[in-house]
């Protein structure tokens, strides 16, 4: 008699093998990660769903389920809740089908998301904060307008739907597969891909990611039952679940390997190794299943492996860049942050910036608030992980307090865009805006090139990746000192404006 495992893995693996997926998606790429497989010494391939037709993997489950519909059914039409995706791939069904689609969407969902299911044809309707607000709602609008639900995770159909990425998998690759990363929102997409590797080539592991602050498929199977999370994270807004599937967390539970949990700068770091392969923007879910590699592979300190990550989705809100750029870097571990200690006396601060050497700095923060001791905020490049536990003892030894704030979620979020406010010490100050050409030795030579009785008493860089760097800039400079001033501004040949008679500096500053 076959064994409730085997009964699972038979049934999958007939439903995917007769899915009903490639009327509206297509066979996407198994692309070599040639950049970070180098870096990483292992083989990393990328699964493209973020080249389907709506950017994401999700119009295989969605379709799927549509296509088994009866004419009654797709007559009266159909009604999903989602974050986006399978929103994108239920209106794409149902143009191609004929009926009807009511999206319900969470208020919180991109606008590109939005844009693209109304450009399609659906019924967009906003509501809640998550994913379960929407299904609440759409729940309440099926019974009442009869409309046929479609699940975005919790139904077999959707789950083969998804299945058919691992059925293309193996036919792209069939040489050896160690592991293959999947990210999990409710559980459809794993659910599917694990029920066809394990039916076909049970030797290959199947590994779940999902993010510290949206886990909660590994808190359901590690309790042995389904967890609802009181909240959820939603930067990967794409995985953002409360609640995992029935269905889903039956076949998890059952068939995944093993959960890695990610956090946002190494989601950000995930999104700009793939952008740097494949000059591909994904969206953070869609990079999940990328940055759980990389933790993989630092953790087991493996070489020569293969694995797959499924980069499920690209629909990504372009103001969100700021912050992955802004993020990519700590991520990776490619900047430490610090806030330092320095003695508010001249020099001191030049002195600082020679005991950095040749590190680039990509940030510096500092305004003028106490007559004893400055404090500044400070980013510099680094060139492995943990290097900067390895800066701040040198801070320290050259008598220099400094707090490493690589890992403070308030310094990287907040402080680091704070410059500072009005100080009674910043007498004769005059504020500047200076562009200098972004190399090694630009802020050195700005710095040697001050008089020594004009004091820094403001002070603002950032690194944004460009040929040439912004700073601002507070000197006191006395009165007397005009025309030697302006010889220094001369003499330096940085293009600069003067903006000491700015409102805004004057109202914030001042």
């Amino acid at each position: 008699m076959p064994s409730e495992r085997q009964t699972l893995l038979t049934s999958y693996l007939q439903r995917i093998l007769t899915a009903k997926v490639y009327d509206v998606a297509r066979e996407t790429e198994l692309d070599p990660a040639r950049s970070l497989s180098a870096r990483l010494g292992n083989q990393v391939l990328l699964k493209r769903e973020d080249n389907q037709p709506v950017f994401s993997f999700k119009l295989r489950g969605a379709y799927n389920k549509m296509a088994h519909l009866t004419a009654e059914q797709l007559a009266r039409g159909v009604i999903c809740a989602s974050a986006g995706n399978h929103a994108q791939g239920v209106a794409l069904g149902s143009k191609r089908l004929g009926c009807r689609a009511v999206i319900v969407m969470p208020e919180t969902t991109p606008r590109v998301k939005v844009d693209a299911v109304r450009a399609l044809g659906g019924e967009v309707v906003l509501v809640g904060e998550s994913y379960n607000d929407a299904y609440d709602h759409a729940m309440q609008l099926a019974e009442v307008e009869g409309l046929t639900f479609v699940h975005p995770f919790d139904d077999p159909l959707v789950i083969a739907g998804q299945g058919t990425i691992g059925m293309e998998i193996l036919r792209q690759h069939q040489g050896p597969i160690d592991a293959v990363f999947v990210a999990i929102g409710g559980g459809g997409l794993i659910s599917g891909v694990a029920a066809y590797l394990k039916a076909v080539r049970p030797e290959i592991r199947v590994i779940g990611v999902q993010t510290v602050d949206s886990d909660a498929m590994l808190q359901s199977v590690r309790a042995g039952h389904r967890v609802r999370l009181n909240d959820v994270g939603l930067f990967a807004d794409g995985t953002a679940v409360k609640f995992v599937g029935e269905e889903t967390f039956r076949v998890a539970r059952e068939l995944v390997d093993e959960f890695i949990v990610v956090d946002t700068d190494a989601v950000c770091a995930a999104m700009k190794d793939v952008f740097q392969d494949t000059r591909a923007i994904l969206e953070p879910s869609g990079a999940l299943s990328v940055a759980a590699v990389k933790q993989y592979v630092a953790r087991e300190g493996c070489t020569g492996k293969t694995f797959v990550a499924i980069t499920c989705g690209a629909n990504m809100n372009f103001d969100r860049l700021r912050f992955v750029a802004e993020r990519a870097d700590v991520g990776e571990e490619r900047e430490a942050l610090f806030a330092v200690t320095i003695p508010e006396e001249r020099g001191s601060f030049k002195r600082f910036c020679e005991l950095i050497g040749p590190r680039s700095v990509t940030e510096f923060n500092y305004r003028i608030s106490d007559e004893r001791r400055a404090h500044i905020f400070v980013g510099l490049s680094t060139s492995r992980r943990g290097e900067s536990a390895q800066i701040g003892d040198l801070f320290a030894t050259q008598g220099f307090a400094a707090l490493d704030l690589t890992h403070d979620e308030l310094a990287k979020a907040h402080l680091r865009h704070l410059v500072g406010g009005r100080s009674d010490l910043a007498v004769n100050e005059r504020l500047f805006r200076f562009v200098f050409p972004e190399r090694p030795g630009a802020l050195m030579r700005f710095l040697s090139s001050m008089h020594p009785d004009w004091n820094i008493s403001l002070f603002h860089y950032r690194n944004q990746g460009a040929d040439y760097g912004r700073i601002l800039v507070g000197i006191q400079v006395p009165d007397a000192d005009g025309s030697a001033f302006q010889q220094f501004l001369d003499t330096l040949a940085y293009p600069c404006v003067d903006e000491t008679d700015n409102p805004v500096y004057r109202l914030f500053l001042r």
